[in-house]
């Protein structure tokens, strides 16, 4: 069962023990993220993250990382558009050690001018990294053609422009403004004691009072952008407008989404790749925000075959709105996506993310039990309701990488 503190300072701090494992995993979640930044400092939080690690006031990186080796902790962290999250999974022995270091870490960080420089040029190989990737390029460039302008259609990772303007008191001064217990989640699943419990909570009673950040509302607007790159494939992504992460409709969607294209059985990986052998990459997936969200399509074929795969697509996308679905294939989804729930909730890391996810997103627990509930509860009439609602070709939006025609030309494919 999944309890929540709140300390005098605001920090939540969620806990569940559980009696069958010996490890413990540990988050600390700040409300923060690429999407809260202003222009000028895209991709500071994605910064501060690389530099906590960097070390503190009392220990060096070398320190840090030595210290988690020595209780054969697992540490890393990841910034997304709407959070950043610190976390360790250690054996419960460890427990105390794992907060204190992550702690420290969060609260005390030197953000030395020497570090910064050094992790700047890191994050710039990150970059280059990323434009070496289609796969994440192309929905790069999209994402900030349907969000213009937002900081929800802003790379994580920044740009080199703004990257090199970010200093060692940018960071200090973004981080204590923004680094505070109204926006601090810790969230802690596993095997630990109350000794340890009160610890943690005693180490991040002393992160400073403040409220979360305000985060601009984002705005989806329909575009097509493509981008001509020296590779062997052409990489295409097509996106709808989808769902906020807190719509009650979301059930609905992620079983459209995994009948679609999101497993092997589904329609669009059956179709493109299995009988027509169109292509060796194609899925769907959906992303949820705070006040928006997409649907995606994303394929990765040869230029000689894309026209014939996009055309596929889009008959599986009529017939989808024009058909809906079966009884059968709404069965079979249920039945992959509860599997998927509870097999991923085996793991304390994933049980102490999910906590964090349902706090910042509902602001309370979601038991698994009322997620199957929700799950099961889903027709087929509301599949094919939403399907109606979101695969308008009127609201698509399409970006391509590669060797690539004109947009225009692939537009007119869904015309």
């Amino acid at each position: 069962m999944v309890e929540k503190i709140i300390l005098k300072n605001g920090v939540r701090v969620l806990h569940e023990r559980l009696d069958h494992v010996r490890s413990c995993a540990l988050g600390v979640w700040v409300e923060n993220g690429s999407c809260c930044e202003p222009d000028a400092l895209s991709g500071i939080s994605h910064f501060i993250e690389h530099m906590l690690f960097k070390g503190t006031e009392t220990r060096s990186a070398a320190d840090l990382a030595r210290a988690f080796d020595a209780i054969g902790g697992q540490v890393n962290a990841f910034t997304t558009k709407e959070h950043t999250c610190y976390y360790a999974r250690t054996l419960d022995t460890h427990v105390r050690t794992a907060a204190e270091l992550l702690c420290d870490m969060y609260l005390h960080s030197a953000f030395r001018p020497e570090d910064v420089d050094l992790e700047r040029g890191v994050i710039l190989e990150e970059i280059g990294m990323y434009e070496d990737t289609p796969e994440d390029l192309v929905s790069e460039i999209l994402a900030s053609a349907v969000y213009p302008g937002q900081p929800l259609g802003r790379p994580i990772l920044g740009t080199e422009g703004t990257l090199r303007a970010i200093d060692s008191r940018a960071l200090k001064d973004y981080c204590r403004r923004r680094y505070v217990a109204g926006s601090t989640i810790v969230s802690v699943s596993g095997s630990f004691s109350r000794e340890d419990l009160d610890a943690i909570c005693a180490a991040f009673s002393a992160v400073p009072t403040g409220d979360p950040a305000p985060v601009p509302p984002a705005r989806y607007q329909k575009a097509a952008v493509v981008k001509k790159k020296d590779i062997e494939q052409n990489h295409l992504l097509l996106v709808f407008p989808g769902l906020p992460a807190d719509n009650p409709d979301r059930y609905a969607l992620a079983a459209l989404n995994n009948i679609l294209g999101a497993g092997m059985s589904s329609r669009l990986f059956q179709r493109v790749r299995e009988r027509s052998g169109l292509c060796y990459s194609i899925y769907s997936y959906t992303s949820l925000y705070r006040d928006t969200g997409v649907l995606g399509i994303y394929v990765a074929l040869c230029r000689d075959t894309q026209e014939a795969a996009l055309k596929m697509i889009r008959e599986e996308l009529e017939t989808f709105v024009r058909d809906g679905v079966t009884r059968e294939e709404l069965s079979r989804t249920k039945e992959q996506l509860k599997t998927s729930l509870l097999m991923a909730l085996e793991s304390t890391n994933s049980r102490m993310s999910s906590m964090a996810r349902n706090e910042m997103t509902y602001g309370r627990d979601q038991t698994p039990e009322e997620t199957v509930e929700r799950l099961e509860a889903v027709t087929t009439d509301d599949v094919h309701r939403l399907a109606r609602q979101l695969l308008d070709f009127d609201n698509m939006s399409f970006s391509a990488v590669g060797s690539v025609s004109a947009k225009e030309d692939y537009l007119e494919l869904f015309r």
